[in-house]
This record gives structure tokens, sequence and C-alpha cells, in this order.
């Protein structure tokens, strides 16, 4: 085993007690003060993200993927906790199994939050077989006030009202956010550099920097944002991306260096480039499915990770649907630099190229953001259809 100096935290606790509202506020808290990090969801994955606690809830409900065809996913994990990019926030998940729990061999700190004596019993032995430092002993308790009980040497209080749609707030939840910076900032200047120098191409484009050149907050993309950027970057050179932006942003600079490489910066993989797709019929128990749906002016593609982890290694020369005549709309919980592939490939073909960000979804609507027009709608403009159909 290879020694990563850089800390992995992990939330534990059993099912219903609020770590996916938790470990989503304290990432939404860390970017605020930005502290480099990234938040890692390790339980049998499901396809959750931030977007499941920011979009509508009746849509992300529909686009949520439960659970995982089989677990080629854990050896995968296992590689990109260890070989970690960033500080990690790794939300465990309440029910690992043996197999699952040893990714906690690759961690490095831990926070309890359970409700009962017996909860945390069993969750702090769990830790400690496997040597994690507890930087927190938290009790869950959905219906009882915030509190903060003891700071040192492990953080003691109460996180209440843990539930979907709503953040975490609170003494105690200000106070592991405080002590998760301290963990995490030391590492900000060194690991920045470090990722500029090792960049696999001269021009890096640093999306924060680039929101804050262009008066905009760099949590805070909007489709608006798209025209301006585009205008900015030099089309058809090869570039990459580093830093937090959405998949449509993505993709739409993917597409803008087309037909020369594109790179982006995965917080589980380091730099990555796009890898080259191949049209056809996919085949079934692949490791990418596609639903195709036809209307009159457009078809939508639903992507589908069966194994919810792909490998970027797989992806190369992956087969995916032909491209259509029509517009098209591109739908799924996919990697960024999967969204770029993605891209890269039909928009040369097509008149217009969308791509849904589920966080802008509504009840009644579906939504896209065009990234790539020819004579279509405009870059950046943002398409609604029945997300029923």
């Amino acid at each position: 085993m290879v020694y990563n100096p850089l800390p992995a935290v992990v939330l534990g606790g059993p099912p219903h007690r609020g770590k996916s509202v938790l470990a989503y506020s304290l990432t939404r808290a860390l970017r605020e003060r930005a502290v480099p990090h990234y938040l890692l969801r390790a339980y049998p994955p499901d396809g959750e993200g931030d977007w499941f606690h920011e979009g509508e809830q009746e849509v992300v409900r529909h686009l949520r993927i439960k659970g995982a065809r089989s677990e080629r996913w854990l050896p995968l994990l296992r590689r990109d906790v260890a070989r970690r990019h960033l500080p990690l926030i790794v939300d465990m998940g309440g029910l690992p199994t043996p197999e699952q729990e040893s990714v906690l061999d690759d961690c490095t700190h831990g926070v309890l939050l359970t409700a009962t004596k017996a909860e945390r019993e069993e969750w702090a032995a769990r830790f400690a077989a496997h040597g994690l430092v507890l930087l927190a002993d938290l009790r869950s308790d959905l219906k009882g006030e915030n509190s903060l009980e003891v700071r040192e040497p492990v953080l003691r209080g109460v996180l209440a009202g843990l539930e979907r749609g709503r953040t975490a707030s609170g003494p105690a939840f200000s106070a592991l956010v405080d002590r998760l910076e301290e963990l995490f900032r030391p590492f900000a200047d060194t690991l920045y550099r470090h990722h500029m120098e090792t960049a696999p191409v001269e021009l890096v484009v640093d999306l924060e920097r680039l929101a804050r050149r262009m008066g905009r907050d760099p949590l805070r993309w909007e489709p608006s944002d798209l025209a301006g950027v585009l205008e900015y970057l030099p089309a058809g050179e090869m570039l990459a991306l580093y830093g937090r932006g959405p998949n449509w942003l993505y993709a739409a600079v993917a597409v803008h260096a087309f037909p020369a490489a594109f790179y982006l910066f995965d917080a589980r993989l380091g730099w990555v480039m796009a890898p080259v797709l191949s049209e056809g019929l996919p085949e079934p128990g692949g490791p990418l499915e596609v639903q195709v749906d036809h209307s009159e002016s457009a078809v939508r593609m639903r992507f589908l990770l069966p194994d919810v982890y792909l490998d970027v290694e797989e992806a190369a020369g992956m087969v995916v649907p032909p491209c259509p005549s029509e517009g098209l709309i591109l739908e799924g919980k996919l990697p960024l630099w999967l969204w770029a592939a993605l891209a890269r490939l039909y928009a040369p073909c097509l008149t217009w190229l969308a791509v849904v960000q589920p966080q802008r979804a509504s009840r009644e609507a579906g939504t896209a953001v065009v990234i790539s027009s020819r004579g279509g709608p405009p870059v950046g403009s943002v398409l609604f259809w029945d997300s029923e159909r």
C-alpha cells in the first residue's frame, strides 16, 4: 500500500440518520470557504450526488438510480480512495458489507452520526478496528435541538432535523466545518501547484479564476454565462479544465476544443482525457445502457450506468447509439469525462445539442442547456419538455 498524506474523513452511522444530508451540508460549507476537497459517496452507489439535494425532489426521485448490478465498483472505489488527489469526505453508507468495509483501510479519520448507544458502540468499534482517528461523535435527533457539548479532544453534540431538502446547521455543525477546514486547508496551496504543474497541456483553465474574471460566482454558474466562456476561450485548440462546474459547462468546452484533445481534472482520477467513443448498437449487458425517446423536434437519450462506477479506461471505444438527424438532448448521472466524450461525438453532426442538469429540473418539465448549435436554439438557452414522456 502506498502512503497517501491527504486526509480521508469517513461519515459513519446506521441508515436514516442523515449522513447524506450532513455530507452535502459539509461539502457546501467548505466550498463556500474555498477549501479544496471532494465528497465521495462510497456505499453501494445509487447515482446520488449534490443534484439529489439541490434539485426538485420529485424529479430527483425519478432520476435516482438505486443500487448497482454488481460489486465491480468496489475495487475501483478502493483504488481511487487510496490514490486520492484531494482531501476526501467519504459517505460510508449505513449497511456496509465486510467487503465494502474494506474501504475504511484507506481512510484516516472518522465522524460518527448515531441516535442510540448501541448504534454508537457498533460504529465506534468499526472505526477503531480500521485505525481511524475520531474527529466527532454526534447524535442525530430528528425532532431535537442543535447543541454543542464538547469541542476537545473529540467534538460532541447534537444535529437536529437532518431531512432531505434541508441543510445541517447549529453550533455542532459549525464546529465540525471548522475542524475539517483545519484538517484540509494546509494542503491547498501545495495541491494546486502540483495539479497545475502536472497538467498534460499548456492551456489550463481554472474555472474558479475564470468565473471571477467574468464577474461571476464560481459556485453559481448559469447557462447565460456559456456564450461568454466560449468567446473567451480559443476554439479548436487543446486545453484542460480544472475545478468545479456543471456538466453542461464541461460538455460545451469539450466541444469548443474539438477536434483537438480535451482534458479535465477528475478528483478521483487526476488528469484524464475525454475518451473517443464509437457509434453503433450498444450490446445488451454492457457498461453503459441507453434509453432513446423520439419526438417531433428532438431525440432524447438517457444514459444509465448499471454498475454505476465506470472506469475511464473501460470507456475508450465504447459503443453508443448513432447520431440522430434531429436535435439531441442527453440525460443521465455520468462522470464529467463521459459527458465531454458524448458531446464531442454528437455535436459535430447535429444542428443542436443540449445537456440535462438535474439541479435545474422542475416537477412539471425537464430542462436542458444547449451547449452546441448551428442554426438551432442559441448556446446557453434552456429547453423544456414534458418529463413524463
